[in-house]
């Protein structure tokens, strides 16, 4: 199966089981009263709307080079990648508004309705689910090194985690009686502090690669380090690296005996670039410059 196929397979699989969460957890959260319940519904329905973001741009990153993207279409899963952890922040700043306006009514006297039982199942129901589409969608992510996938899949771990705070602060509030009812906004409170911080990685990961930021110093240390590996060569500098989706593009130069035939040279060069496409992958764009020493 293709690797497009596969992160479509593994998309389409979060994707359901966030439809049958979603309903389930708008139900459970208005039946039961439970703002918390209500916040993790709407989490779920960001993930299945990033769901069809994820399909929808994979579809183009796809594609192969052409006139107008010598690199590539790879950037449009980083683009997707940013729009997630978009899409995250925006849910969080609406939990995080709805929590603290019920805290504040509680605070000032207000009587808040306790949650029902229901909406307790539908949080434990969530964890169990989401945690197991977590551990899939990130197993896939890996083999498939695809990033808008793995920003998925890190999607679905964050609806598992807010949703163990939210069958907390339920739970709570039903078993340790009215003056207890707080608890409910509190845990979407706390489900919202947990999206922020996730969404901000996702978008500072994004937003960096299409800033065309620079590999990880490791990286860039390994690909010294493979190149100078090549016999003939001597002091590899000038790198210059970045992502293009999931590749990398690699440019450096290296230093030669100024006295081989340009052929000799022309090859040592290729065989550099053989070496870190055969570690980074076939579609790593690589450029090296000779110079003489």
């Amino acid at each position: 199966m293709g690797r497009n196929k596969e992160i479509y397979k593994v998309t389409l699989v979060g994707g359901a089981v966030n439809v049958i969460l979603l309903l389930f957890k708008f139900i459970a959260g208005i039946v039961g009263h439970s703002a918390a319940m209500v916040a993790d519904a709407v989490h779920s329905l960001s993930d299945f709307v990033t769901d069809i973001i994820v399909i929808l741009f994979v579809r183009i990153s796809g594609k192969p080079k052409d006139k107008s993207h010598d690199y590539g279409h790879g950037k449009y899963e980083t683009l997707a990648m940013t729009i997630i952890g978009m899409a995250l922040l925006s849910v969080a700043i609406g939990i995080l508004y709805n929590g603290v306006m019920k805290i504040a009514f509680w605070w000032k006297g207000g009587e808040l309705e306790a949650p029902g039982n229901l909406a307790l199942w539908a949080a434990l129901l969530s964890v169990v689910l989401k945690e197991a589409v977590y551990r899939y969608s990130m197993l896939k992510a890996r083999q498939l090194s695809s990033q808008a996938v793995e920003a998925n899949a890190w999607h679905h771990r964050s609806d598992a985690l807010s949703s163990i705070g939210t069958a907390i602060g339920i739970g709570g509030a039903i078993f340790l009686g009215q003056r207890w009812t707080v608890l409910d906004p509190i845990a979407s409170v706390i489900v919202g502090i947990f999206i922020v911080h996730v969404s901000i990685g996702m978008l500072r990961n994004g937003i960096g690669d299409l800033m065309e930021q620079s590999l990880p110093d490791e990286v860039e240390a390994e690909i010294i380090k493979l190149a100078a590996s090549i016999d003939g060569v001597t002091e590899p500098h000038d790198l210059r690296t970045r992502r293009i989706g999931n590749h990398y593009a690699i440019e450096l130069h290296i230093l030669m005996n100024g006295q081989i035939p340009l052929r000799e040279a022309h090859d040592k060069a290729s065989e550099v670039e053989e070496l870190l496409r055969l570690h980074y992958g076939d579609e790593t764009h690589v450029v090296v410059h000779v110079e003489p020493k």
